[in-house]
């Protein structure tokens, strides 16, 4: 199977959303900022982004949560309503392009390389994972107001 028809499946954890993506990604990352902290309850997200037509929702409704990033900018997630999930997301900043958590993939749940972090800069001391490209923030952040400690 060639890369730009390989696919693969995924789902939430109690199995009432499934969801196929066809083709490679167009870019993964490791993501600390706050924004993935709260969305993964953990301390990064695992962002796979693909073309949003390369995405199909196979099984399931999923129910949308929208707000506004600290850049002002649209962030919407779509989770599962029945045991929360949350399975993609949109931003503005990636128009196209869907955003899959990395860890709802069926196994082998980790196929794709990961070789970039962003926002290190709020990452957890213990998560030092030492990927090749590394920013401690991201070439399109740009906050409304100045950080605070």
């Amino acid at each position: 199977m060639d890369g730009d028809t390989e696919t693969h499946e995924g789902g939430c954890h109690c199995g009432a959303i499934r969801y196929r993506t066809t083709g490679m990604p167009a870019k993964t990352a490791v993501c600390h900022c706050r924004d993935c902290q709260l969305r993964t309850g953990s301390a990064f997200g695992v962002s796979v982004y693909f073309d949003s037509d390369r995405i199909e929702i196979l099984q399931g409704v999923p129910r949308g949560y929208h707000f506004q990033s600290e850049s002002g900018r649209s962030f919407a997630t779509q989770f599962c309503p029945e045991c929360g999930t949350t399975l993609m997301w949109v931003l503005e900043l990636f128009p196209g392009r869907t955003g899959v958590a990395g860890g709802t993939f069926d196994p082998p749940s980790f196929w794709y390389d990961v070789g970039r972090e962003v926002f290190t800069r709020s990452r957890a001391p213990f998560a030092v994972l030492g990927l090749p490209d590394s920013s401690e923030t991201s070439s399109s952040y740009a906050p409304c107001a100045a950080e605070t400690p």
